[in-house]
């Protein structure tokens, strides 16, 4: 068995006295002590030879032999970037597992695969996702098996800070049967060494019911995205995606800016992630039956986890500034009202600014087709791409002015615009196929509102997302 260890994890997984610095712990939920891994962590599951284990035990294997040169380091020697102090520590956990969301239900059936038969009211999809579970108990963590969210948790963090996120695996409370392991890759981003890259066949997955603490030092600005790498094609389109916001060092509590440059200040930020899913998929990975994804044939484009008129649907109710006014998917909703059915699917794509603003869109792509976005009348500044100010080595402006948007998958921009006059305006994908729901009539898929108010109408905008755990 793994060496056994005196209780050492993240404060929000329930564990007392917690390091100072990371290690390699994994955490069985309910019990509180810790298990370096080696290679014969994974004792006790069964050995039947798959694909899926194969893969998982030669990962495990291979971490199994890079943690036991770890162990022995201290983590803030081990991956820490010349000169970097840290300004401050963030701890966040996720938690990794399955659930049920809900597609336009005016969208034509597509019968066997969707609406799903198996989904549970008012559901109608089935999906793997992450959740942010920072600060529940183990008892509350556990039972958030079967609730999963898409897209994943947004999170921010500001740069030169120190990150810590818990990811626990809670399995798929569907599919039993499948015993996959979980990562976290954050999507072109510098880590200093490989095992938190979230990459299996080059660091280690989370096996069912344990937990593996990331570390991350950013120190570059811009907008990310994350995903899970495990069998990454099927879990990234079940919806294990997400954004990450890396805030410049220059923010201070009067202005926000995009980069460490004063051009690149905004006055309200939005996310703006966009991807397709396959119900087909979705269907068969619900009913134990294998898919060929290379035969992949998306039915809804989605922002945010949504498909339009989905998309601009917002939770009136609350007063929350962490949440804006998006669904919190820890509340009880009543019955067939609209939180409910999106509790799964909490974030808005509404676009709710006052005339004369400076507005940031953090836009990305994790679907597999490329994506134009455009919005009718309004110029839009290009200022970033992938996680890159747009400037030359001789800091030469190459940021553009463009009316669309083109994002590939694995892409990110950062785009800025000016609030027009009040009124109602489209942001939209200009593939028409991407703009139904099950190639429909009418519009669907990927297209938001953008609602200007009169100058002054709307306070100013809480800096969002909120992501907890800052101590």
């Amino acid at each position: 068995m793994g060496e056994e260890h005196p209780p050492q994890a993240v404060r929000q997984l329930g564990i007392s006295n917690p390091p100072a610095d990371p290690v390699f712990l994994y955490h069985q939920a309910g019990i509180t002590r810790g298990v370096i891994v080696t290679d014969d962590t994974t004792s006790g599951i069964n050995p039947l030879l798959s694909r899926r284990n194969f893969l998982r035990a030669g990962v495990l294997g291979a971490a199994g032999a890079g943690v036991a040169m770890y162990a022995g380091r201290q983590a803030s020697n081990a991956v820490a970037a010349p000169g970097f102090v840290p300004t401050k520590s963030v701890d966040v956990h996720l938690a990794a597992t399955d659930g049920w969301v809900s597609m336009p239900d005016a969208s034509p059936a597509d019968p066997p695969y969707w609406p799903d038969p198996l989904a549970p009211a008012p559901y109608n999809m089935y999906v793997f996702g992450f959740r942010n579970v920072t600060g529940l108990s183990d008892a509350q963590v556990i039972a958030q098996k079967g609730h999963a969210q898409i897209s994943a948790p947004v999170l921010a963090f500001d740069e030169g800070t120190e990150v810590k996120i818990g990811l626990t695996n809670l399995g798929l409370a569907q599919r039993p049967d499948l015993v996959d392991g979980h990562t976290l890759h954050w999507h072109g981003f510098n880590n200093a060494i490989p095992i938190f890259d979230g990459v299996p066949e080059m660091s280690a997955a989370v096996p069912i019911g344990k937990t593996m603490i990331y570390y991350y030092r950013p120190t570059d600005p811009g907008t990310y995205m994350y995903h899970c790498h495990f069998e990454d094609v099927e879990h990234v389109q079940m919806g294990m995606t997400g954004l990450v916001y890396i805030r410049p060092k220059m923010n201070n509590g009067a202005n926000r800016y995009v980069f460490n440059d004063a051009a690149t200040r905004y006055d309200r930020e939005f996310p703006v992630f966009v991807t397709e899913n396959n119900p087909e998929g979705h269907y068969r990975d619900a009913h134990i039956q294998i898919t060929d994804w290379a035969a992949y044939n998306s039915g809804f484009g989605l922002m945010n986890g949504r498909a339009w008129p989905d998309t601009i649907v917002t939770n009136p109710q609350t007063s929350d500034a962490a949440l804006g006014q998006n669904f919190d998917p820890l509340a009880t909703y009543p019955a067939g009202s609209d939180g409910e059915r999106l509790q799964f699917q909490p974030q808005t794509s509404l676009i709710h600014v006052n005339a004369g603003e400076t507005v940031l869109l953090r836009v990305a792509n994790l679907g597999s087709s490329v994506h134009t976005l455009t919005m009718d009348g309004v110029s839009m500044h290009v200022i970033g791409s992938d996680a890159l100010q747009l400037t030359g080595a001789d800091g030469t402006d190459n940021s553009y002015i463009t009316n669309s948007i083109d994002v590939g998958p694995g892409e990110s921009r950062d785009v800025l615009f000016t609030a027009p006059d009040p009124g109602t305006y489209k942001l939209y994908d200009r593939d028409f196929y991407n703009l139904s729901n099950q190639g429909a009539a009418g519009y669907g898929g990927i297209m938001t509102n953008v609602v200007v108010e009169a100058p002054g109408t709307l306070p100013a905008q809480p800096l969002q997302p909120f992501t907890p755990g800052v101590r």
